[in-house]
């Protein structure tokens, strides 16, 4: 799958509405601003993404006003009030500590508010962390966060139409793991981020080995795009040889039948926790295979986020949620494990998956 043309970032009312919801937010909780740092949020409320050499800063007012300073003016305008040029990169060599000098070419401003918070970092009086405030605000995904997920997707089904083509004994992991990159780039159009996570055959995952997939091996390909700071996530198991053993093919029945159990149950209100254990009750003890791992985890800005599918959380799913299962089932007897795992987007009444894939061996 080739993509010819550019991704469509973030919009201008996806970014306004984001500012809105963290500019209520700081006034509620007694706040005049937050000076973001990390990319990510810079790029999820302004619009503007860079690479990640670059520590641009981004001031959200509990007034509405939106500053952003950054080394050089963008090709294209970002969604803020105003454009701060800061000299983080003088003659094109990098400074030190850009988002201390990113603060400071916001001094103006800084200099008239009293109770400030960050994304994390300190920098002189800014030191009050209001990370725990971000992260439920951005739990509920927009149409245009949404969007830049769905690129990931398709570029993790690019990857596995590839290894349809390449799995088969005689191919390395590492070999396997540079074609992945190479499609997943093609597909989205542009740089991408972190491919993730599990290339190995015949073991339950890992990274990619210089070494040979033999016949009869399972390869579970856990893959996770990274658009623009925003997270895919999908897993498809294939059979080398394509020649799956009687083992593997009811395994593989077991763990597609709890996908599919998951996405009966899931709607608002539902506990993760609840699911996770039904689930676990279906997998667990079948032949003495083992099912060692969290069901699933939400998706977006981090690789991990809420709701997590985790019997160590108490989360329940809201509407708006968009979140992975994976459930999976290993043995040494599979020759690695089967594992499947789909994206989905948790609607007013249940679930539309992000993709539609063949979920078979």
């Amino acid at each position: 799958m080739e993509h010819n043309e550019p991704v469509i970032g973030l919009t201008e009312s996806g970014c306004l509405a984001r500012q809105k919801q963290l500019s209520s937010e700081l006034a509620r909780s007694g706040f005049n601003a937050a000076l973001l740092a990390d990319r990510r949020n810079v790029h999820a409320y302004s619009g503007y993404w860079t690479r990640e050499v670059f520590r641009p800063a981004l001031l959200v007012c509990a007034d509405g006003r939106t500053f952003l300073a950054m080394a050089s003016r963008p090709a294209s305008k970002p969604f803020v009030s105003e454009i701060v040029t800061c000299p983080a990169a003088p003659l094109g060599t990098l400074v030190d500590e850009q988002v201390k000098v990113a603060a400071q070419s916001l001094e103006s401003v800084l200099s008239e508010l009293k109770y400030i918070g960050t994304d994390g970092f300190s920098c002189e009086r800014l030191t009050c962390d209001i990370s725990s405030m971000l992260r439920p605000l951005r739990r509920k995904k927009f149409p245009d966060e949404i969007s830049l997920i769905e690129r990931g997707v398709r570029a993790c089904e690019a990857i596995y139409a590839m290894a349809r083509e390449t799995v088969r004994p005689g191919v390395s992991e590492w070999f396997l793991y540079l074609e992945s990159l190479a499609a997943a780039t093609k597909a989205v159009g542009e740089p991408i981020g972190e491919l993730g996570n599990d290339f190995q055959s015949g073991t339950p995952g890992g990274p990619p080995r210089h070494r040979a997939m033999e016949d009869q091996e399972l390869l579970p390909l856990d893959i996770s795009v990274v658009v623009r700071g925003y997270h895919s996530d999908l897993c498809r198991t294939f059979a080398v040889g394509k020649k799956p053993t009687a083992l593997q093919q009811d395994a593989h029945r077991r763990v597609l039948d709890v996908l599919q159990f998951v996405e009966s149950a899931v709607k608002p209100g539902v506990s993760c926790r609840k699911l996770y254990e039904e689930a676990a009750q279906m997998l667990r003890g079948h032949r003495d295979w083992v099912f060692p791992h969290h069901l699933g985890h939400g998706i977006g800005l981090s690789a991990h986020e809420s709701p997590r599918l985790n019997p160590a959380w108490d989360d329940y799913f809201q509407e708006g949620d968009l979140f992975t299962a994976e459930p999976g089932l290993y043995a040494p007897e599979l020759r690695g494990g089967v594992r499947l795992e789909q994206d989905y987007l948790v609607t007013e009444t249940g679930v539309r998956s992000l993709s539609n894939f063949p979920l078979n061996l």
